[in-house]
């Protein structure tokens, strides 16, 4: 099963410095595709999470938190249109925290910091290890980032929702990839029950199928 991996805390100001392009290309045998410059990562191969996770790990210089969660979550979220009631808008930032694992008890959104009528941060709903919200783009809301995790009990790391969008348009290619290999497979295998001679009668179907 294809998954998505993220890092927390990579090359933010001086510290927990790497390359994540240099790493996807190290680990191309697990097809990663590298998104970005702070640790976010497509895995188009079917990989156990233990070994994705130790395959990244070693390439790291340093300890961080690495979240891994199923292509298929992914594309769950996505489809809802999570942000559909909260169109871009130039001074507000729509982000989406990936936890270490799913809660068990999550609070009830919308939850604001620091208060409902002056809220810089605004968190809109929770879904699986999900936490989706809004935040001003002003320096005080950034701090308020670094609360979730304590306002939940959870490592967490936070991505913009375009960075997101990036991820799905992968995926949605890699599936309509398989799928044409699939077709192609399926197609082979049919055609060997005919003479040669009749699989042009086949193609064009399979052409615009």
């Amino acid at each position: 099963m294809p998954s998505v991996v993220f890092l927390r805390a990579v090359n933010v100001g001086g510290t927990n410095r790497c390359q994540p392009a240099l790493i996807a290309k190290q680990l191309a045998k697990f097809g990663v595709v590298n998104i970005g410059a702070v640790g976010t990562f497509v895995v188009r191969e079917n990989v156990s999470e233990s070994t994705l996770r130790a395959a990244i790990a070693k390439k790291l210089p340093f300890k961080c938190e690495i979240m891994i969660c199923p292509a298929r979550g992914i594309i769950k979220l996505a489809s809802k249109d999570p942000f559909s009631r909260h169109p871009s808008v130039p001074d507000i930032t729509r982000f989406v925290n990936v936890l270490h694992k799913r809660l068990r008890a999550p609070p009830p959104p919308p939850l604001s910091l620091p208060s409902d009528d002056d809220w810089l941060l605004k968190i809109i709903a929770i879904q699986d290890q999900f936490v989706l919200g809004l935040y001003r783009r002003q320096m005080k809301a950034i701090s308020y980032l670094g609360k979730i995790e304590k306002l939940l009990g959870m490592p967490a790391t936070t991505r913009n929702w375009n960075t997101l969008e990036k991820v799905v348009k992968i995926l949605k290619n890699q599936n309509r990839s398989q799928q044409r290999k699939q077709s192609l497979s399926y197609f082979v295998t049919f055609c060997s029950m005919f003479s040669p001679k009749d699989h042009t009668k086949f193609l064009p179907a399979f052409m615009f199928a």
